[in-house]
């Protein structure tokens, strides 16, 4: 697990001492003893070897030291510092950091085809894990042809393929979209809080043995697939359509009751004329396309 350890040692001083050995050969100026030279240049080379062991921090910085392959701990606190040079020191951000996942193509828990994708919001909060428990990918240098170790590469390689993992999970776990008008149903579409917030929760767990934390994660695109998307389509059309008919024979009716008992008040009336008086209300009401209500003069 990760050891926060503070370093007393100051950069500036040893800087000193550094550049203080690696110019003692101005000493052969006053002596040409070949011991003393012999003497400085050894110095000097020191020198060179002792300001090896200089490193900054900046701040959200941090560097991980390693002494021959044992974890020594972790400097997190900015600032320039100074460690035996023989310390490999790794540098890891804590730094809050975007990840945005490729539009991928998954079936929802109905079986249909969606095109998807998600925002992560995460930071490293664990050195350790982020540093040994995740292998890391080779890189060959394009001047030197040597391959190195890169770390960072590796564990945002990581949290892209572990957030992709864990966004088909949420897709195949809800709907697309309530076809049966389902009040309590959680869907892709209407459940926006609930799906961020089980997102977020699927995403952090995935990355919590990477030392990753998860500030926020949502969805950013949710459409259905090409292929379905015109039937679709018109099942929302015809969904609304439904919907505005429904409301509008709803209000035609508390018209009509409004209208009947108004004329109640003033006329007696047969419930035969009622009845015509109401179909033709409806009628004209309802109806898209202008109409022309038979007036029955009887009344």
């Amino acid at each position: 697990m990760e050891k926060e350890i503070k370093l007393g040692n100051n950069g500036f001083v040893n800087l000193f001492i550094g550049l203080a050995m690696i110019f003692t050969p101005l000493l052969t100026i006053i002596s040409s003893s070949p011991l003393i030279i012999t003497i400085t240049i050894v110095t000097s080379i020191i020198g060179i070897f002792w300001l090896i062991g200089l490193f900054v921090i900046t701040p959200n910085h941090t560097r991980v030291l390693i002494f021959f392959g044992k974890y020594k701990g972790t400097v997190k606190k900015d600032g320039f510092y100074w460690k035996n040079p023989f310390y490999n020191k790794k540098k890891v951000s804590l730094r809050v950091r975007n990840l945005e996942t490729d539009v991928i193509k998954v079936n929802d828990e109905l079986g249909n085809p969606i095109l998807i994708s998600s925002v992560v919001v995460w930071k490293v909060v664990d050195t350790y894990k982020a540093i040994f428990d995740i292998e890391a990918s080779t890189v060959i240098d394009e001047k030197s042809g040597v391959k190195r170790e890169n770390r960072e590469e590796s564990y945002q390689q990581f949290v892209k393929i572990q957030s992709e993992a864990a966004l088909r999970s949420i897709a195949y776990s809800y709907p697309y979209d309530d076809i049966e008008d389902k009040a309590d149903t959680i869907t892709l579409r209407s459940g926006v809080d609930q799906i961020n917030k089980a997102l977020e929760q699927e995403i952090g767990q995935r990355l919590f043995i990477a030392g990753i934390e998860v500030e926020e994660a949502r969805i950013s695109n949710l459409s259905y697939a090409p292929e379905i998307a015109a039937i679709m389509l018109q099942r929302q059309q015809a969904q609304a359509i439904i919907s505005a008919r429904k409301k509008i024979v709803e209000g035609s009716i508390g018209i009509v009751k409004t209208a009947l008992k108004e004329i109640e008040e003033e006329l007696e009336i047969s419930s035969e004329q009622k009845v015509s008086m109401i179909n033709n209300l409806l009628v004209v009401l309802i109806s898209e396309n202008g109409t022309t209500p038979v007036i029955n003069t009887d009344i």
